[in-house]
């Protein structure tokens, strides 16, 4: 049985009575371990796991532990349990109850709300205060559907940003078209999987004996409803508030402090026993941590009796002397590559500590910022795959067509919107089989509306002789779409090579199958040649051709690894789901692991480097004035460190010769006792 190795502690927590139960769970006493015992001591109570909710932070962290359940009760059982995170589960609960939506990234979904919002016209202006741009507007509209109770958008943003009340209505009504535009063509990101969960909720009765909550530090209020909304017969709360590190997100500190007081009859538990950390590293992290306020009492013990190595404090005159020698550490450290951080709070630090790992040739894995999944080469076949999937997703082809030059956004929404209107509604019809009785495929008339930032807008056909000897497939050559005025020879050309792609593929049904296709056509030969290029040009506007051969490889290989990806799926749904819902966890390459603090959560090494630890960078004051605060920043400081299990450096330079900016230390190191007076230099 899971309970067997759990402690006095994490047993007591595993076995409690059911009801409202949170368990206090500092980093390193074994959550995980308690999680799984309490899903053993449920199933060995009689409790079926189709009545086991299980939501963690993280997919990955869902399936270590269903794997852990696994080995005591079949992985059968363990599959029948509902898991996975708030976004996941809620995905999986809307397959099942037959509704009708299309995942899309965030990301992807900002570029349809920015369509929207640039169509906008802000006649009127307040002297003091200009308008959010589109992208912007999106992560409020984003913050507020995470972190408020039920106001409406305009009071929210008003009451947070005085000196936009002038223009709320165009925000407001910008929102409502975008929701619209959503629900036509049943799109939804990560708050809509929560949004339309929480509306089923109100009709649907879902009968789970107990709910397990990882992480419950980080749950926002748009999960707290969706978690109430499930009405559980019990409650079961992992979490450890000094490691709630994602107020930006919405995430609400308030939500695991007044558990005790929200639920009648709560329990609370703390597991005190530390088994990842040597007693130094830990003793660093709890005498930083103490500064903020106490929430719930605890007091660790640490199991570890070694003290091989206290932590260490390094200090650099400049910012890239600070990078160089940590690589030239790491390159004599006994210490395996993949078992070694180095853990920094802006993602501008791992720039320079990249390029001198390099220089030693030391491999690295990174992890936080740009994931392999926002690459634009692989956006681009994942956006062919999901087309193939469902003929009319308006974002995928807007994504395909603007790499076509002189096309964009705005002309690849007008050949979207033509093609549908060719096709009687249907895209494919109207590339393949186009309506001859509509001339044109471009005439629209919107509504004008002054205050809401509207206007008139009509397009007249252009001439299409420019592609007669283009070579271009006869039927596709008397397509209306051709007519677009603005579409240039150039535009044609890639059309021409989407039309090809898009025929040739129509019945081809196997993920990997399609990828090796994209990968050899001349639409993928294309999109190569545009971004190594771009890649490959210096600031001053020269190709450096050994650059753009570079970037062309980096291309090539990251298709190869996506194909690779690939050979787990048969459906063409199941691949896109995983790879929108987990791409996010996966990190590319090996090696030496470089992430952002939040990006380090959950995870543990044998040596960390905390980089860039000066005031300014770390606490981030620019984000502390945006509406972060200290504590949170203190928390991300506590986060890092206990990500240590053995060897601990923290470093930071006075001075950046290249912006010419002094630094001072951290005011956590001072706090940690690692700064009393002027350190010495390395």
């Amino acid at each position: 049985m899971p309970l067997s190795n759990l402690n006095k502690e994490q047993l007591e927590a595993a076995t409690c009575k059911n009801g409202s139960n949170l368990i206090i769970a500092s980093a390193g006493t074994g959550k995980t371990s308690t999680i799984v015992g309490r899903i053993g001591h449920l199933i060995s109570q009689g409790v079926k796991p189709e009545e086991i909710m299980l939501l963690t932070f993280t997919n990955k962290a869902a399936a270590e532990m269903v794997e852990r359940v696994a080995k005591f009760f079949g992985m059968d059982i363990a599959k029948a349990m509902m898991a996975g995170t708030f976004h996941s589960v809620s995905y999986k609960l809307l397959k099942t109850l037959n509704v009708n939506i299309t995942l899309k990234q965030p990301s992807e979904l900002k570029t349809l709300f920015k369509s929207v919002y640039e169509k906008r016209v802000f006649y009127h202006r307040d002297d003091e205060t200009n308008p959010y741009d589109g992208g912007y507007l999106y992560d409020m509209y984003s913050l507020y559907l995470n972190s408020t109770h039920g106001e409406d958008f305009d009071d929210w943003i008003i009451e947070r940003n005085e000196g936009h009340e002038l223009y709320t209505p165009i925000y407001v009504d910008v929102v409502k078209e975008f929701n619209e535009l959503k629900v036509k063509y049943s799109y939804a990101n990560f708050d809509d999987l929560l949004t339309i969960m929480i509306e089923k909720q109100k009709e649907t009765e879902f009968n789970y004996k107990e709910i397990l909550v990882d992480e419950y530090q980080d749950t926002n209020p748009l999960q707290g409803r969706l978690l109430e909304g499930f009405k559980p017969e019990s409650l079961f709360c992992v979490g450890d508030y000094d490691q709630s590190i994602y107020a930006f997100n919405g995430s609400d500190i308030g939500i695991i402090s007044s558990f005790d007081k929200r639920y009648e009859n709560a329990r609370v538990f703390t597991l005190r026993k530390n088994y990842r950390s040597t007693r130094p590293i830990l003793a660093l992290a709890t005498k930083v941590i103490e500064h903020n306020e106490r929430i719930y009492e605890k007091h660790l013990e640490v199991v570890r009796k070694e003290e091989l190595y206290a932590p260490k404090l390094l200090v650099f005159s400049e910012l890239f002397d600070q990078y160089e020698h940590i690589a030239k550490s790491i390159a004599k450290t006994m210490t395996p590559k993949d078992e070694i951080a180095i853990i920094f709070r802006n993602n501008s630090s791992a720039d320079g500590i990249e390029v001198n790992l390099r220089e030693y040739d030391i491999p690295a894995r990174r992890k936080g910022g740009h994931s392999f999944f926002d690459s634009l080469e692989v956006k681009f076949i994942i956006d062919i795959i999901s087309l193939l999937m469902k003929p009319n997703d308006m974002m995928s082809v807007i994504h395909i067509l603007e790499y076509g030059k002189g096309i964009g956004k705005a002309i690849a929404k007008d050949i979207f919107d033509a093609l549908m209107m060719l096709g009687d509604g249907s895209l494919f019809m109207g590339l393949f089989e186009p309506k001859a009785s509509v001339k044109n495929p471009y005439l629209s008339a919107k509504s004008k509306n002054i205050q809401l930032g509207l206007f008139d807008d009509f397009i007249e056909l252009g001439s299409v002789s420019k592609f007669k000897d283009c070579g271009f497939d006869e039927k596709f050559l008397g397509n209306a779409i051709l007519k677009h005025p603005k579409l240039t020879y150039e535009g044609g050309i890639f059309l021409h090579e989407f039309y090809l792609v898009v025929k040739s593929l129509k019945r081809v049904k196997n993920p990997n199958s399609i990828i090796e296709h994209v990968l050899k056509s001349k639409l993928f030969a294309h999109l190569k040649e545009i971004l190594s290029t771009k890649r490959g040009t210096l600031k001053d506007g020269n190709l450096d051709s050994s650059l753009k051969l570079a970037a062309e490889l980096k291309i090539e290989r990251k298709g190869l690894l996506l194909k690779k990806l690939a050979t787990h799926y048969k459906e063409l749904h199941k691949f896109i789901n995983a790879m929108v819902l987990g791409g996010g966890e996966m990190s590319e390459g090996e090696g030496v692991h470089l992430l952002t603090v939040h990006a380090s959560k959950g995870l543990e090494f044998k040596e960390v480097y905390i980089i860039d630890l000066m005031d300014g960078r770390f606490p981030n004051r620019k984000l502390m004035s945006k509406g972060g605060s200290l504590e949170e920043e203190r928390r991300l400081f506590y986060v890092a460190v206990t990500r240590a299990k053995d060897i601990l450096y923290l470093s930071y330079a006075k001075y950046d010769r290249i912006k010419k900016l002094d630094f001072i230390h951290s005011q956590f190191l001072k706090e940690a006792g690692l700064v009393k007076t002027a350190p010495k230099e390395e």
